[in-house]
This record gives structure tokens, C-alpha cells and sequence, in this order.
């Protein structure tokens, strides 16, 4: 069971850092896109606020660790642990590769509960999952498109004499100050899922008792610093489509559609939700952007976007519920072909332009 623990943790860590690359773009797209800032100053910028991000709160981490499914030893079992991550890994690589901004808490969440219903005796609580995932997952990128939308048109209406030169250079500091906001807030959501997950491992183990509501010190740090180094790794494929394909976006947008989105991640952390940070920054992106004029949304990359959140959790969910018989063979078979896949796509980075360079 310890060596199993270990491997739990171990993968916990790989998906934190998988998040970070692959939700980097959630934090950074519209600094990036509109030139607030130097793409390597801000991936450095926005990796040191999700660490402190990650360390500041523990709400979410309750609910992935004991609102989805039973806590208790013997029954979420550490074998659905290591399958619900190796799903939600599986997930992320592959919406990576296309350069698609999914969601790595719904590709967690589905992988989870696709290994629990293979394993066939876990309890999933299936009103916390109607509750704090799915009307959340619905919700987030609504209020996100109405935030954009309704930030923007204030800052039309207050700087419309301001020429556009000075409009552009004062939203792009904005922009870093914002962006920061947006990049604690992420950290803040996101990181927690993972010591959510490493939570339910140890009380599975019977390593910490099941009415602890936040993670040891250990478990916070360890995290945070996995999510930190996965956004200073840069998913660039993702932020090309954030911070351009979508919609082609000023400064002011760029503000508004960050300015949006940390707001409303931030309420959802305080009320446990782990909601989308990629549904609800995609959602800011297009209100801003279609703030100003419909026409330049391009409608065709907001169709593939929806395609794969749509997706997201029953695809995790097969491939967790895939991946827990393969923990049946040998849960270390799971974490060598889980490791495999994280070394791939690290080759398949370097091949495609993925570094910071581009």
C-alpha cells in the first residue's frame, strides 16, 4: 500500500504540472497576445503567482478530496487514485497537442469517477458532482462572457476621447497587473485539485483521518511548486489559440477579459467550486472580444473549443475507468505508461516550436 501511496503522489504531482503547462495559457494569452509583456518575463511572472496562488487557500481541495467521492479507507481506493489521475494526464496531453483549451479540472473529475465506477463498490457523490462540477462547468463560461462583455463596454464608454495610442499603452500596464491577478487566482483554483486528489490517497490509506477539511503543509508546497514549474514550461501551443486564434485583441480587451476572469475565479475558490479556469478565461476572451464587434470572433476555433469541452469528462472518464484495470495488471505498468506519455510530449514540444522562443 505504501509503494501505491508513493506512485499516487508521484502522478498527483505529474498532473499538477501538466496543468500548469497546459493551463498556462489561462493565465498569460491575453499579456502575450496583446505584448503587455515579454513572453519569457511573462511565464516567469505568472509561475511565481500561481505557486503563491496554490498556498493561499484550501476550499477546493476539500471538495476534490471529499465531495466526489467516499473518503474512507477501503473504499476510494488508492488504485482509483492513480486511474482518475492517469485519465485526466491522458486528457490534458492530448487537447494539448492540439492546441485546444480544455479543462484539466473536468479531465481530473472524469477520470476519477470513471475509475470509480469501474472499480464498482466507491460511493460517488453524485449531487457534489452535479452541484460543484457540472452547473459550475455550465455557469463559468456564461458569467465569464458576460464579465468580458460588461468590462469592456465600461472602459468604452470611460476612455472613448483617449486616442488609441495612449489607450493601448496604458491598458498594456494595466494589462500586468491584471494578469498577475488572473495568474494568483489560477493558482488558487487549480493547484488545489491536485492536493484534493493526494488528500483522498491518504485517507485511503488510512495516513490521514478523513474529518481533516485541508491539506498538510507538505502536500500544499510540494503542489504548488509541481504547478509552478508546469507554467514556467510554457503551453504555447494553447496560448497561440487564447491569446490570437480566437479573437485578435487590443489592450483594453486583453484587461477586461483578465480583469473578468480573476474576479470570478476567485468567488469560486471561496465557495469550493473548482470550476474551469480555461472555461471561464475562454468565455472573458470572447464577451471582450465580441464587445467591440461580433465579426472578429472566429466562430470556427470557438466551435472546436466547445467540441472538446464537451468532451472533456466522459473521455477522462473512459480512460480513467481504462486505466484502473490496468492498475488490476500492475499499478506501476499505469505509472510507466503514464510517464511515457508526459516524456512524449515533451519531445513533441520540442519538434513543433514549443519553446519560450516562439
Amino acid at each position: 500500500m505504501v509503494s501505491t501511496l508513493v506512485m499516487v503522489i508521484l502522478l498527483a504531482l505529474v498532473f499538477d504540472f501538466t496543468n500548469g503547462f497546459h493551463d498556462t495559457a489561462n493565465s498569460i494569452a491575453t499579456m502575450v497576445g496583446t505584448r503587455a509583456l515579454d513572453p519569457k518575463i511573462a511565464v516567469a511572472y505568472a509561475a511565481v503567482l500561481n505557486f503563491i496562488g496554490a498556498l493561499s487557500g484550501s476550499e477546493v481541495a476539500a471538495t476534490v478530496g471529499k465531495g466526489i467521492i467516499e473518503a474512507a479507507p477501503n473504499v476510494a481506493t488508492l488504485e482509483v487514485a492513480l486511474a482518475g489521475l492517469a485519465g485526466a494526464i491522458t486528457w490534458n496531453l492530448v487537447t494539448w497537442f492540439y492546441g485546444l483549451p480544455s479543462s484539466s479540472s473536468h479531465a481530473l473529475v472524469g477520470g476519477l469517477v470513471g475509475a470509480a465506477v469501474a472499480q464498482g463498490n466507491t460511493t460517488i457523490y453524485w449531487s457534489g458532482v452535479r452541484e460543484k462540477v457540472l452547473i459550475p462547468s455550465l455557469i463559468a463560461p456564461m458569467l465569464g462572457l458576460i464579465g468580458g462583455l460588461v468590462v469592456m463596454a465600461i472602459l468604452m464608454r470611460m476612455v472613448g476621447g483617449m486616442s488609441p495610442r495612449t489607450g493601448n499603452k496604458a491598458f498594456r500596464r494595466a494589462q500586468i497587473l491584471s494578469g498577475g491577478w488572473l495568474s494568483f487566482a489560477h493558482g488558487l483554483n487549480d493547484a488545489q485539485k491536485a492536493m484534493g486528489v493526494m488528500m483522498l490517497a491518504l485517507i485511503a490509506a488510512g495516513s490521514l483521518d478523513s474529518s481533516v477539511s485541508e491539506p498538510p503543509m507538505w502536500v500544499k508546497l510540494s503542489a504548488a511548486l509541481a504547478m509552478g514549474l508546469g507554467t514556467y514550461a510554457g503551453g504555447w501551443k494553447i496560448i497561440k489559440t487564447l491569446g490570437g486564434k480566437m479573437v485578435k485583441m487590443s489592450p483594453m480587451q486583453g484587461f477586461s477579459a483578465s480583469i473578468a476572469s480573476a474576479g470570478i475565479l476567485t468567488f469560486a475558490e471561496h465557495n469550493g467550486m473548482p470550476v474551469s479556469t480555461t472555461h471561464v478565461v475562454t468565455g472573458s476572451v470572447l464577451g471582450a472580444g465580441a464587445a467591440k464587434r461580433v465579426s472578429s470572433v472566429r466562430w470556427t476555433v470557438v466551435g472546436d473549443i466547445l467540441t472538446a469541452w464537451i468532451m472533456t469528462l466522459p473521455m477522462a472518464g473512459l480512460v480513467g475507468a481504462l486505466a484502473f484495470s490496468i492498475t488490476a495488471i500492475s499499478p506501476v505498468l499505469l505509472l510507466v505508461i503514464s510517464g511515457g506519455l508526459v516524456i512524449a510530449m515533451r519531445i513533441q514540444l520540442a519538434k513543433r516550436g514549443g519553446a519560450v522562443a516562439h
